[in-house]
């Protein structure tokens, strides 16, 4: 039994294990019996290129952004600058264990610094912290604060968070998290905040409101400051949730639309990479009434002419914190990336955001362009509005009217673009548009993609309903039962069979 714990001196292996620092037997013995495997594991044995070939052949089953148009509605898939692997990969950032001392970690608190300073600054709040690590934890977060916040000033009885019913999912969980019963306002007939709505349901057991701006259907709420009016009125606190801040960047902030605390996606507006690319990170910022009890611990500095240029770092506790929500540090690979891509382009991001808008639009009027033969086949396609009509960062598409005349629906043209070379956008999200796509270009795809992409999904609409219907075809995995798959989960390779 001992053998199995010896070095594996087959050339044609494509592993080896080096001898233990203990004997085999010594290893064995340490196992409890009932713990002891019966038979050896049934390892596949393979040769190195028979690794490689494997592997590589995995990776391109995969769709990703370096493979194409990856047009993922709210979630920003766009191109990732390797500059910032680079600077992620140095050993004086890599190679730093995180309970080193302060001393040993001066460079990467610098930049843990500077990328709260920079967040503070460019959605107009006070103080940030970097630790959560997605989103939606940041939301978390957030609420969080808010609701010890709520606890300090004796007002605990606050016990509801509004949300419309376009918000992300992740909103009303993360409020329901923290314990708070969820309100749902309807939109107005436009797609944006009823402040009528909103004045019926706000009161004394307001604890926030979550707003996303733009919203998910990718237009700007124009009365954004009216509604943190009433919601401060009546005592209650704004949330932002930054998942759309690729939008507005440069152009206005959650503070100057009356916002208490955003959260931010390092993973889409700051090119950390996304999904199945990388592990994301959602810090988040507050102004100064919250402040106290951010997630612990925030990085400070002080005047210090032996440090970095003239500063020493430490960490810093906030007196209230509503304690650590992440191990360690949070997520610093992420941070560090975003780092070089905010350092890289500075006040420049302005353009990100106009570029994302702009794509946006285009793509929208190339695909409802009344003038266009192909459209002028599927009439009525749309029903959020004209094509004259402008939206931000991503638009919604309604595949209802399709469905109705020829038995798509929207998710049969969404997998029919698998054939054509491209992501699928975003399907059945928002909800309250019937048989949506949400289709967000960024800012990184050029005039000849866009160009490409509509004629694209025009001609799918002109296809053979049959041919639609029965999409993918050209992938190496056919249509899958999504209702058997979430139902019955099969997390581990079947080698009995």
């Amino acid at each position: 039994m001992s053998d199995v714990f010896a070095f594996n001196g087959d050339l044609s292996a494509g592993y080896a294990q080096p001898e233990p620092l203990i004997s085999g037997d010594e290893v064995f013995n340490a196992i409890p019996s009932s713990l002891r495997r019966v038979n050896l594991p049934r390892w596949p044995r393979a040769s190195e290129p028979e690794l490689v070939r494997h592997y590589t052949w995995l990776s391109r089953r995969n769709f990703g952004i370096d493979n194409g148009f990856y047009p993922l509605g709210s979630c920003t898939m766009k191109h990732n600058p390797r500059v910032n692997e680079k600077i992620v990969q140095l050993s004086e950032v890599n190679d730093l264990h995180p309970l080193a001392p302060e001393s040993h970690l001066q460079g990467l608190m610098a930049i843990f610094y500077e990328m709260q300073e920079m967040l503070a600054h460019c959605s107009g709040m006070d103080e940030v912290t970097l630790q959560p690590v997605a989103g939606a934890q940041g939301e978390f977060a957030a609420i969080r604060c808010i609701q010890e916040f709520h606890k300090k000033n004796g007002e605990s009885g606050r016990n509801k968070v509004i949300v419309p019913d376009s918000a992300h999912g992740t909103n009303p969980a993360s409020a329901a998290m923290c314990g708070y019963e969820i309100i749902e306002i309807p939109s107005n007939d436009e797609g944006r905040l009823d402040l009528d709505a909103l004045k019926s349901v706000v009161g004394q057991d307001t604890a926030a409101m979550m707003v996303t701006n733009p919203s998910t259907l990718g237009v700007f709420e124009p009365e954004i400051a009216k509604a943190s009016e009433i919601v401060h009125a009546a005592g209650g606190q704004m949330y932002y949730d930054g998942a759309n801040f690729n939008a507005i960047l440069g152009k206005t902030s959650p503070g100057l639309m009356g916002f208490d605390a955003v959260h931010y996606n390092l993973h889409k507006t700051f090119s950390q990479p996304h999904g199945g690319g990388g592990p994301g990170s959602g810090p988040i910022g507050v102004k100064s009434h919250l402040a106290e009890f951010l997630p612990k611990p925030l990085v400070d500095r002080k005047e210090d002419s032996n440090g970095i240029d003239g500063w020493k770092y430490f960490w810093r506790d906030p007196e209230n914190s509503i304690g650590k929500v992440q191990q360690w540090h949070g997520n610093a690979g992420a941070v560090v990336r975003s780092w070089a891509f905010y350092r890289r382009y500075g006040r420049e991001l302005e353009k990100m955001s106009e570029h994302a808008v702009l794509n946006a639009n285009y793509l929208r009027h190339k695909i409802l362009n009344p003038s266009n033969d192909l459209a002028a086949k599927i009439p009525a396609m749309p029903i959020d509005g004209a094509p004259t009509k402008v939206v931000k960062h991503e638009f919604t598409l309604s595949m209802s009217p399709v469905k109705d005349k020829t038995g798509v629906t929207g998710k049969d043209v969404a997998k029919r673009l698998l054939d054509y070379g491209y992501m699928a956008p975003t399907l059945y999200f928002p909800m309250i548009v019937p048989e949506c796509l949400m289709i967000e270009p960024t800012e990184t795809e050029s005039k000849e993609v866009l160009d490409k992409f509509a004629d694209d999904f025009l001609k799918i609409l002109s296809e053979d309903s049959d041919l639609v219907m029965t999409a993918p075809h050209n992938t190496d995995v056919g249509r899958v039962d999504e209702v058997w798959a979430a139902r019955n989960l099969v997390l581990r390779h079947p080698l009995d069979n």
